[in-house]
């Protein structure tokens, strides 16, 4: 079945982690939560929950997934928090992972440039489907997410990655993948899409 534009979905990054504020990659390695990043699941948690009033949606109605990486699944479980509804009352879905950046992984982009100009030089002229070494490029990851939405039936809730949404943007957000280069993708904040545009509150 195809994803209905009509149905409500309410996205959010997971919260700050150490690799965000040094600036290194993490995409499928599974890193911690900063304390900041934990202050911001709270915040995306208290946004969801008055985005959810605002359309009139129970928080027992929606259907709660997250990455199954600790970062995502941890902001799943401070959002719930602090909603006060059950933590742990959502399914991972390896589906939402973050981009795999393969090689690139653990690096920073000032070190990814040095120790492989070529690949760089390659990802800023096509960020769409440049593949690092043994990684993944985005229209892999929106393939994956495809799947996911098919099996979407109501209002949703995710928590998940920046890779992760610039695919939703992608394909329920009415944004071009040549325009998501640079995109901003927050955290502490929520993404909501509906009637095929996303917005972020």
């Amino acid at each position: 079945m195809a994803f209905d534009p009509a149905t409500p979905l309410f996205f959010f990054r997971h919260g700050e982690t150490f690799y965000n504020a040094e600036g290194r990659i993490q995409g499928q390695l599974d890193t911690p939560l900063s304390p900041r990043g934990r202050e911001q699941a709270v915040e995306a948690g208290h946004k969801l929950g008055e985005a959810l009033a605002a359309h009139g949606i129970g928080l027992d109605t929606p259907g709660w997934f997250a990455s199954p990486l600790s970062r995502a699944s941890e902001t799943m479980i401070l959002a719930r928090r602090a909603l006060a509804i059950p933590e742990d009352d959502f399914k991972r879905d390896g589906r939402l992972m973050e981009i795999s950046f393969g090689a690139w992984q653990d690096l920073t982009w000032p070190e990814i440039g040095a120790r492989d100009p070529g690949g760089f030089a390659a990802r800023k002229s096509d960020f769409w489907h440049f593949r690092p070494p043994g990684g993944e490029n985005y229209a892999d990851v929106a393939d994956r997410v495809r799947a996911f939405l098919d099996e979407i039936a109501g209002p949703t809730v995710v928590a998940a990655h920046g890779g992760v949404a610039r695919a939703l943007m992608t394909l329920i957000g009415g944004v071009k993948p040549e325009d998501t280069p640079g995109m901003p993708i927050h955290q502490g904040r929520l993404l909501v899409f509906t009637d095929g545009r996303g917005r972020w509150i």
